[in-house]
């Protein structure tokens, strides 16, 4: 007899679900960056490291899942603004509580082992 759960096959975890909505490295940097209001395209680019290939993608998948909302200015130069919706804001306790779980477990998780030189 086995004691591992099995879910049924439409059973599915909201956390995961989560994970799959948010969870790529640049969709979270790009959201943690952005809980500090609203910013331009290359200031994202600059704070999170990405290519602009990656970010203009990531940013659009997280326009298209109502995280993050989209505004042009046409005047010259033209600028691109993106800011947080409500949605996306709400998730700033999760990055809150995050932040201190990796503050009380990351650091010796992290450690760089010293390396024995001959």
């Amino acid at each position: 007899m086995s004691s591992t759960f099995s879910p049924e096959p439409d059973e599915t975890c909201q956390v995961v679900e989560s994970f799959d909505l948010i969870g790529s490295k640049w969709r979270l940097a790009v959201l943690y960056e952005l809980l500090d209001g609203e910013q331009r395209f290359n200031e994202l680019k600059r704070e999170t490291g990405t290519s602009s290939r990656t970010l203009s993608r990531v940013l659009d998948d997280l326009q298209d899942r109502a995280f993050v909302d989209r505004r042009v200015e046409e005047a010259a130069p033209v600028a691109t603004y993106y800011t947080l919706t409500e949605k996306g804001e709400a998730l700033a306790p999760v990055f809150d509580e995050i932040g201190d779980w990796a503050d009380e477990w990351l650091d010796d998780a992290v450690a760089t082992p010293e390396i024995e030189t001959q």
